[in-house]
């Protein structure tokens, strides 16, 4: 468990918290966590606050914090948006009298918990303020999770639960989940609720149970035409369709799926590992994992092809009057002779 939620739970509460970075799930959690427990339902009317600073001046919302609670022992404040930590240029609406921000640092009211909400990925570590709160403030970084603190983060929260899960379980949860941190989570909580009889999860619960993303989808028809297997390849875009996927949606994602492919086998020829061209490629690391794998499958000549008749796909759809579902299965079958001509 992160342990600043361990201390809420435990309601150890800080005075000043900071809450910065781009994984929504982890903020957003621990908004919850502090307003489940140091608030009653009750209290919620009198002694919470939500300020915006892009709208709201920062004294305005120290006001409020210096304010007494009215008819319980403490309120929260949250502060959205504090922009003045960050070395974005924006055309500041307000100003933000920041010396008086400072001074509530070093003595914030003891009966209000303030709270800082940053969905930024840096913050500006120059900046005196930031500084401050750095030292003074309860912090959490809120970001994306790699595949190791991925798995560890589902083992805990399995563990949580009182159900063990495996390392096959978890790669194929994250294979056909993805990697968005709140449908993981999602996830994980219902196979734990399923799994309570066997106190484990197997990869066959995950299978049986797991609701697939649409580039999940897209992953695994690739991989199925990849390994050999047709007929399950054609199962899954039949039942896309049958969703009402558009086409040209579905062969969008086809393509990114192959672009990334060709990427990932150039990348990595070239010496650079897997986090790496994930930076470079602004994807997750896992996903770079199992587009490495398929792309073992191929080799450059062939994928320069497949994205060249992806290409021609593509413009049959937006210039052609044939059916787009049909498009697409003349681009599978073609690809299933591409990779017969592998074996």
């Amino acid at each position: 468990m992160i342990p600043i939620w361990k201390e809420i739970e435990q309601k150890q509460f800080a005075s000043v918290y900071l809450l910065y970075g781009k994984e929504d799930f982890l903020i957003n959690e621990t908004k919850q966590k502090l307003i489940a427990n140091a608030l009653t339902e009750e209290e919620m009317d009198f002694n919470f606050a939500l300020y915006d600073l892009e709208e709201t001046s920062v004294e305005t919302a120290l006001e409020e914090a210096e304010t007494f609670p009215f008819m319980g022992e403490r309120k929260v404040v949250f502060l959205n948006h504090p922009t003045f930590l960050t070395a974005e240029r924006t055309k500041e609406k307000v100003e933000h009298n920041l010396q008086k921000f400072e001074q509530y640092i070093k003595d914030p009211a003891p009966y209000t918990i303030l709270v800082l909400l940053a969905p930024y990925e840096k913050l500006d570590e120059r900046k005196k303020l930031t500084k401050l709160l750095k030292k003074e403030a309860a912090v959490l970084e809120a970001k994306k999770l790699g595949e190791k603190e991925l798995k560890g983060w589902l083992r805990d929260r399995a563990k949580s639960h009182h159900v063990e899960m495996d390392e096959e379980a978890l790669e194929h949860l994250l294979a056909l989940a993805g990697t968005n941190l709140m449908m993981l989570t999602s996830e994980l909580d219902k196979l734990s609720l399923y799994a309570q009889g066997k106190k484990r999860i197997t990869k066959e619960m995950v299978d049986k149970l797991t609701a697939r993303s649409l580039e999940q989808d897209i992953f695994s028809l690739v991989d199925r035409i990849v390994t050999g297997k047709i007929e399950e390849a054609f199962r899954i875009y039949y039942d896309l369709l049958k969703l009402n996927e558009e086409p040209i949606k579905i062969l969008s994602l086809i393509a990114s799926q192959f672009r990334l492919i060709y990427q990932t086998k150039e990348l990595s020829r070239k010496g650079y590992g897997q986090q790496q061209i994930a930076g470079f490629l602004k994807v997750h690391p896992f996903r770079v994992k199992l587009a490495a794998g398929q792309a073992r499958n191929f080799t450059d000549e062939q994928l320069v092809y497949i994205i060249k008749k992806l290409a021609d796909s593509d413009l049959q759809m937006k210039s052609s009057g044939m059916a787009k579902e049909m498009i697409i299965e003349m681009f599978l079958f073609q690809l299933q002779g591409i990779m017969t001509k592998c074996k």
